[in-house]
C-alpha cells in the first residue's frame, strides 16, 4: 500500500535545485507513467506533442510485464507496480509538469533519453528517482556519464536497506523458502588486475550461516542494471558454506556456478573518475530480495 505523498520523514528533504552541473534542463508533461522508472512525456519546444519514453537516472524499478496507462491492466514483478503507482502519484501531485535534467544531451538508455526528473510539490521540486530509491522502491543504478545524482541515491540506498524499506522487507512478497536462515551476500567488484582480464574474479558469494542446508535451485542473482544469473537445479549451499556465482565461464561444481557474461559488470569506486559504487542482489524465487550489498 501507498503511504501519504509527504508520510515518511525520509522524503522531507528531497526537494532538489536543478543540478549545479547539468548541461541541460527541459520541462515537459507527463501523459503517463509507463512503469517505475519510465514517464511517457510531451517534452516541450522539441517541435512535436509525441509522448517519449524518458528512463529515470539513477534508479532501476522492478520489471513489469505489462503497461497501461489503466492501474488495473498492469502486471509485473513483485514490488514493480508499488514503484509504478508511486511515481504516477507524485506525477499527479505535480500536475504532471516535470523537469528533466542530464549532465550530457545525448545521454541514453537504449532508445529513451536519460534525464533527472522532478516534480514540483508545495513549491518545492521533488525528485522521483530519489524518493524511490529512499522508499525501497527502485534499486540505485549508477548510469556512465551521468554521475551526479550517484553519491544521494547511493546514501539513500544503504538507508532503506537499513530500515528494511520496499524491496528490503525480505518478505514483503510472502514468506520463502528457508525464511530464517539468514542468508548474506558480498561481492567481489575490483578484483586484481584488469576487470576484463579477470572476469571471474568479480563475483557473487551467498553465505549460509544457519545450521542447514539451503537449496537454491531457481534463486536468481543479479546486479543494479537487471543483469540476472537464475541458480540452477541441484544448487545447494552447504550449513555454514557459501555459492559462489562467477561472472565470467567455467565448470560449475558444488561451490562455484558460472554466470558465462564476456564484459565485467560491477562498477569499481573510483570517485576521481566518478565511480561511486554499484549493487549485487539475491532474489528468492517469488521475488523477495533476500540478501545484498550495496557498495562501497
Amino acid at each position: 500500500m501507498l503511504r501519504p505523498l509527504l508520510a515518511l520523514a525520509v522524503v522531507a528533504t528531497l526537494g532538489v535545485a536543478s543540478p549545479a552541473h547539468a548541461a541541460v534542463t527541459e520541462t515537459g508533461t507527463v501523459g503517463w507513467v509507463a512503469d517505475g522508472d519510465t514517464p511517457r512525456v510531451d517534452v516541450h519546444g522539441d517541435g512535436t506533442s509525441e509522448l517519449k519514453s524518458i528512463r529515470i537516472i539513477g534508479i532501476q524499478a522492478m520489471e513489469q510485464s505489462k503497461y497501461s496507462p489503466t492501474p488495473s491492466k498492469r502486471r509485473g514483478e513483485c514490488h514493480a507496480l508499488a514503484a509504478t503507482a508511486r511515481a504516477e502519484q507524485l506525477v499527479k501531485a505535480g500536475g504532471a509538469k516535470v523537469r528533466l535534467t542530464a549532465l550530457n544531451a545525448s545521454s541514453k538508455s537504449g532508445d529513451r533519453a536519460l534525464r533527472s526528473v522532478a516534480v514540483k510539490i508545495d513549491g518545492k521540486w521533488q525528485d522521483i528517482g530519489l524518493d524511490l530509491v529512499s522508499r525501497g522502491l527502485a534499486l540505485w543504478l549508477p548510469f556512465s556519464g551521468e554521475w551526479t545524482w550517484d553519491q544521494r541515491y547511493l546514501a539513500a540506498a544503504k538507508a532503506a536497506a537499513a530500515a528494511h524499506r520496499g524491496l528490503y522487507d525480505t518478505d514483503s512478497c510472502g514468506s520463502g523458502p528457508a525464511q530464517n536462515a539468514g542468508l548474506t551476500l558480498s561481492v567481489s567488484y575490483d578484483p586484481p588486475g584488469s576487470d576484463a582480464g579477470n572476469l571471474n574474479g568479480e563475483w557473487i558469494r551467498v553465505h549460509n550461516p544457519s545450521s542447514s542446508a539451503v537449496s537454491l535451485a531457481g534463486w536468481w542473482v543479479r546486479d543494479s542494471a537487471y543483469r540476472r544469473y537464475v541458480v540452477p537445479k541441484g544448487a545447494v549451499v552447504a550449513a555454514g558454506g557459501s555459492l559462489t556465482v562467477h561472472v565470467g565461464s567455467g565448470r560449475n561444481t558444488a561451490t562455484d556456478y558460472y554466470w558465462g557474461l564476456t564484459q565485467p559488470i560491477f562498477t569499481n569506486v573510483d570517485p576521481a573518475n566518478h565511480g561511486y559504487g554499484d549493487g549485487g542482489y539475491l532474489f528468492d524465487p517469488q521475488g523477495d530480495l533476500r540478501a545484498w550489498q550495496i557498495y562501497p
